[in-house]
C-alpha cells in the first residue's frame, strides 16, 4: 500500500517567509529553502532579522491568517485523501500552521516547533528531529507502506531520494539542475495523473 507524503510550502500553500517580507517590507525575509540547502544557517539568519526589527510571532501570524492555499491545492489534496493515506512533512512551525490546516481540511501535519520569550518573540526553533522528513519515509518503510513523495526545495531532497518515487512539483531551477533525476511537475493536473498511475 501506498503512503503520500507532501511538503507544505510551495506544494500547497504560498511560502510563508515571501509574504512576511512582502507585508514588512525586509527583502532579507524572501529567502527559503529553495534558495538556500542548509536549514540552521537559514532560520539563524531569519532569526537574526526578526530580532533586529523586532518583528514577534503575532506579527508573522497575522500574515498568515490572512494566507489561502494555493488555487486548486484543497481539491488537490482531497482527491490525494480520497485515494490513498496522506501526510503533510513540513519544516514549517505548529505555531505557524494552524490556521493554514484549517483551510486545508486538517490534513496530518508533521512539523517542528519554535520557542517563545516572554514577549512573544521567537527566541528560537526545536526540530521535530534532525532531517525529519527523511526519517517520516525510513518508519512509513518499516510500517511496510511504499512512499511517494512530493516537494519543491533543497529540504525535500533526502525524502524524495528515501521514497519509492520523489517528484519535485514547482521547484526553482537551481533545485532542477542539480536533481535531474527527479520527475517535475507544475500543475495539480499532471501530479494527480503521476500519481494516480503509480496508486493502480
Amino acid at each position: 500500500m501506498h503512503i503520500v507524503c507532501t511538503d507544505l510550502e510551495g506544494v500547497l500553500v504560498p511560502e510563508i517567509w515571501i509574504h512576511v517580507a512582502q507585508k514588512t517590507g525586509i527583502p532579507e525575509l524572501r529567502l527559503t529553502t529553495r534558495d538556500i540547502s542548509d536549514y540552521d544557517l537559514l532560520m539563524r539568519k531569519r532569526l537574526g532579522i526578526l530580532d533586529q526589527h523586532g518583528l514577534k510571532l503575532k506579527d508573522i501570524t497575522d500574515v498568515i491568517q490572512a494566507m489561502d492555499p494555493m488555487p486548486g491545492a484543497v481539491a488537490f489534496l482531497d482527491w490525494l485523501r480520497s485515494q490513498t493515506q496522506v501526510i503533510i512533512v513540513s519544516d514549517t512551525y505548529k505555531e505557524f500552521a494552524k490556521p493554514l490546516m484549517a483551510k486545508l481540511g486538517w490534513p496530518t501535519l508533521f512539523c517542528n516547533s519554535l520557542v517563545i520569550d516572554g514577549s512573544g518573540a521567537i527566541a528560537d526553533y526545536r526540530l521535530r528531529q534532525p532531517d525529519g522528513k527523511r526519517h517520516v519515509v525510513e518508519a512509513l518503510h518499516g510500517l511496510n507502506f511504499k512512499v511517494i513523495a512530493m516537494g519543491d526545495s533543497y529540504n525535500d531532497i533526502s525524502m524524495l531520494k528515501t521514497a519509492e518515487h520523489g517528484f519535485l512539483f514547482r521547484p526553482p531551477q537551481n533545485v532542477i539542475d542539480e536533481y535531474p533525476q527527479f520527475p517535475v511537475t507544475h500543475e495539480y493536473a499532471a501530479i494527480k495523473e503521476a500519481i494516480a498511475r503509480l496508486l493502480v
